[in-house]
């Protein structure tokens, strides 16, 4: 039998009382999820559902637990967002196989995304219609549909920047900065 002090075991159940409240139900929610609610994963799970961040990559994700005081190493944070896709806690989009976005809406819905911004918006699952789908290999069956729909700003030349309200292309999403709440890079080179 393991022996624990009655320091140690103060202090354990004291942190166990602490977590109450949304810390609670987000550690519920990565265990009803099969996984083991470890600190990382509490952590990471509290930031990603408590503002309801929407689209996040890993390093946005990391720079957000640096900023709330939380240390963890950017590999943590992949295999942490990867664990919870896997899941089925997080959706995963991922761009030209370059970088993989990370959704925490989960319902079937597909993705408008505007590459200067690097910003992802959803689309409702009910917007968008197919005509005909390929039929799929013998022995196989669709089991999701996922849709990424570039785009860019028509008539981007006399096109005064993001967020503008003085050009029309920019007069949609652009106007709205706070459509991706984490938003952090800027325009790619």
């Amino acid at each position: 039998m393991l022996f624990i002090p009655d320091k140690v075991r103060r202090r354990l159940l004291t942190e166990r009382d602490r977590q109450s409240g949304f810390s609670a139900v987000v550690r519920d929610r990565i265990k009803a999820a099969g996984l083991r609610p470890t600190k990382q994963r509490i952590a990471l799970g509290e930031i990603l559902f408590r503002a309801h961040q929407g689209h996040t990559t890993a390093e946005q994700l990391h720079r957000q637990t640096i900023k709330s005081g939380v240390r963890l190493s950017l590999a943590t944070v992949y295999n942490t967002l990867n664990q919870f896709a896997d899941a089925g806690l997080l959706s995963k989009v991922n761009l030209d196989g370059e970088q993989s976005y990370f959704d925490i809406n989960i319902s079937d819905h597909h993705h408008f995304y505007i590459e200067a911004q690097d910003l992802l918006i959803d689309i409702p699952a009910d917007q968008l219609t197919f005509g005909k789908l390929p039929s799929p290999p013998e022995g196989y069956r669709i089991s999701k549909i996922d849709v990424l729909i570039g785009l860019e700003p028509v008539g981007a030349t006399g096109c005064p920047g993001p967020f503008s309200n003085e050009c029309a292309a920019c007069s949609g999403c652009f106007s709205r900065p706070n459509v991706h709440p984490l938003k952090e890079k800027g325009p790619r080179p």
